[in-house]
């Protein structure tokens, strides 16, 4: 696969470090891979999307084939304006795998040139998610495991008011 260009989409609010374990691995896996800021309009999200983006620069600023992008609009539409060839998908447990497999097989019908790459977890970050981060961090809790030390602070003085 290498030469080709992936993107890695997802909403990242925030980044974790079971998401940048994810975007590691497919980063060693394309020439160019792209992690893409998506929208999920039923989400409340605590930081914007140049927020998140900066926040994803910041853990992989040494990452040369990594680039950090925001867009607003159907992911099959994205990889085909990148030329992108690939999608990668972390998947976490078998409940990630089903919305997972409609949403790869709904991209594929509207962009046919695409492929889904999904990439198990490591399983030290099975039980991580974005949202658990948010609840610990507003509840003053300590987040330095779930998180990318670069940006803990700015993760905890957003959802908790403080620095810790």
């Amino acid at each position: 696969m290498k030469g080709s260009i992936a993107v890695c989409p997802g909403s990242f609010d925030p980044v974790t470090v079971g998401h940048l374990d994810i975007i590691r691995r497919a980063a060693g896996m394309f020439s160019e891979l792209i992690v893409v800021v998506m929208v999920n309009h039923k989400k409340k999200y605590s930081f914007t999307p140049d927020e998140r983006v900066a926040l994803i620069k910041a853990v992989t600023g040494d990452l040369p084939n990594v680039k950090v992008e925001y867009y607003d609009g159907l992911l099959a539409d994205f990889a085909r304006q990148k030329g992108a060839g690939v999608i990668i998908k972390g998947l976490r447990a078998m409940s990630d795998f089903e919305y997972e497999f409609q949403m790869a097989l709904a991209n594929k019908k509207l962009n046919p040139d695409v492929e889904t790459v999904f990439l198990t977890t490591a399983a030290e970050n099975m039980y991580l998610s974005s949202s658990m981060v948010k609840q610990i961090a507003s509840m003053g809790g300590d987040i330095k495991d779930f998180v990318p030390e670069q940006i803990k602070k700015d993760i905890t003085e957003r959802l908790y008011g403080k620095d810790e």
